[in-house]
């Protein structure tokens, strides 16, 4: 049996989604800190490999890495069921990894959530939800990401998914 790893705070955020503002988005904070910020930092050292430096400033890439993803859009009912589904769990087939099971939770900045997706896999239990495994299948020689898991007492976190902060731009819209 393998160690909980509950000891992590998540908060689900709501705002217009960026380079789309009629759509609105799920955002994401782990311990504070917005996912997409999370992602940037695991993998600058991947991206630094790809990036060519006379195609691309430090200053263009270092703003290109919070914004490889977007919060989701998950053409949401009004009353969030579906958010609410996915993010236990049971996404729909096009936000789902069909080999692995792994889900969406972070999506293309081109607007179209499994366009470029951020992946992981989420366990959700009587008492947790647990996320694991964060891979980009576009860039599958990267292997799994070296994020997480992260782990979160469920009655906080389904709390949170219930009432996602309201908010009136995306977090990152100041960074650009």
């Amino acid at each position: 049996m393998r160690p909980s790893t509950v000891s992590h705070r998540v908060e689900f955020l709501r705002h217009p989604h960026p380079g789309h503002p009629h759509l609105m988005a799920w955002g994401i904070r782990i311990d504070g800190t917005d996912l997409r910020v999370l992602v940037a930092e695991a993998t600058r050292a991947l991206w630094d490999q790809e990036l060519d430096e006379d195609d691309y400033t430090r200053q263009e890439r270092e703003e290109f890495l919070p914004r490889q993803h977007a919060p989701l859009h998950l053409d949401d009912d009004a009353g969030g069921t579906r958010a609410r589904a996915h993010f236990l769990g049971d996404a729909q087939p096009a936000l789902r990894d069909h080999h692995t099971g792994a889900m969406c939770l972070l999506g293309c900045p081109c607007g179209i959530d499994a366009c470029r997706p951020l992946l992981a896999m989420v366990r959700a239990t009587a008492t947790e939800v647990v996320w694991s495994g964060f891979h980009q299948p576009a860039r599958p020689e990267w292997g799994e990401l070296p994020l997480g898991p992260y782990g979160f007492p469920r009655p906080a976190y389904e709390a949170t998914l219930a009432t996602p902060t309201p908010l009136a731009e995306d977090p990152l819209a100041a960074l650009g």
